[in-house]
């Protein structure tokens, strides 16, 4: 599974760097909130220079490049060859240096050399998927007549994230790509969540939310579930995940649920995409107008009553299971 981590300084939150700041006492809650609904407002207007052709489908790979000419220097610089790197970053990759800084870059590359390495030649068969994308991006249109198309940019981090997004587009670590057989339903996930504003406290029940609409609309116009391998597991054991999941759903104790490496139980990580994956799926198929059922799941205005409307849980919620 590839990693789905939030931006911590533009547009979608990185809600594993949130939840560790409230721990130690640097951020409230009702902080972390404010924050969220004024970057949500700041990703809005951001959107407003971005097409909405499915054809105008840009894909940045300056960053990757200019990674591996600091990479090539790593033995005849004299210095931080990645303070180049970051000071020409893309308007992608360029809000992230707030806290990707050149020395952490250089401390990455010199425990993992063989691992970034690999990547090298990764954006070879880059060409060859502009097509599939743009078509993925024409089913979103369809779906979703308001969609914009924002840039993709390719880059060079530190092992944290396999895409993301900022207001300025969608972000694809390359570190972690073996090859871009993943990359079409990778892009198609990441494309939902720049669309999806989604309101109501940080709660382990919205940000479930959250990415269960990325997975079930990235499927929907891409044929590819990103997170199919927690499809099987959620089937066979579905009764026990959901009577934990109501426990906790309203709070923003996420648990196993989401973002963390080590689960309990032997329960896979990240088993929030999929309860997220269910609920949004049962409100669509309840639905009749289900190009209305695309706008709705796109901004949910209280996840609570998102929940009811889907009718996935209720016996949970009301104790009869």
């Amino acid at each position: 599974m590839i990693s789905d981590v939030r931006n911590p300084i533009f547009g979608r939150l990185n809600f594993e760097f949130l939840r560790v700041l409230t721990k130690t006492n640097i951020m409230k809650n009702t902080f972390a909130f404010s924050i969220t609904y004024l970057f949500a407002l700041l990703n809005l207007l951001g959107q407003e220079n971005f097409s909405s052709n499915p054809l105008d489908a840009k894909f940045v790979t300056t960053d990757f490049d200019n990674f591996w000419k600091a990479f090539d220097q790593l033995e005849i610089a004299t210095g931080n060859p990645f303070e180049e790197y970051l000071e020409k970053a893309s308007p992608g990759l360029r809000p992230f240096r707030e806290y990707l800084t050149p020395e952490e870059m250089l401390k990455s590359v010199q425990q993992r050399k063989t691992d970034y390495l690999k990547c090298r030649t990764v954006l070879t068969d880059l060409p060859s998927h502009k097509k599939r994308i743009q078509a993925i991006y024409a089913a979103l249109k369809y779906w979703y007549v308001d969609a914009t198309f924002p840039p993709v940019y390719f880059v060079v981090g530190v092992f944290s994230s396999g895409g993301t997004v900022s207001e300025n587009g969608l972000l694809i670590g390359t570190e972690l790509l073996e090859d871009l057989n993943s990359i079409d339903a990778l892009i198609a996930h990441e494309l939902i969540h720049f669309q999806q504003t989604v309101e109501g406290p940080n709660t382990l029940l919205q940000q479930t939310l959250k990415e269960g609409t990325a997975d079930f609309i990235g499927e929907l116009t891409s044929g590819i579930l990103l997170n199919a391998s927690l499809k099987e597991y959620g089937n066979a054991h579905e009764s026990e995940l959901c009577k934990t999941f109501v426990k906790t759903m309203n709070t923003n104790n996420f648990g196993d649920w989401l973002y963390e490496r080590n689960t309990t139980d032997g329960k896979p990580k990240d088993m929030g995409y999929w309860m997220g994956y269910k609920i949004v799926e049962a409100y669509f198929n309840r639905q009749g107008d289900k190009k209305k059922a695309i706008h709705d799941i796109l901004n949910i205005k209280d996840p609570v009553v998102f929940l009811k409307e889907s009718g996935y849980l209720k016996r949970y919620l009301e104790g009869k299971e």
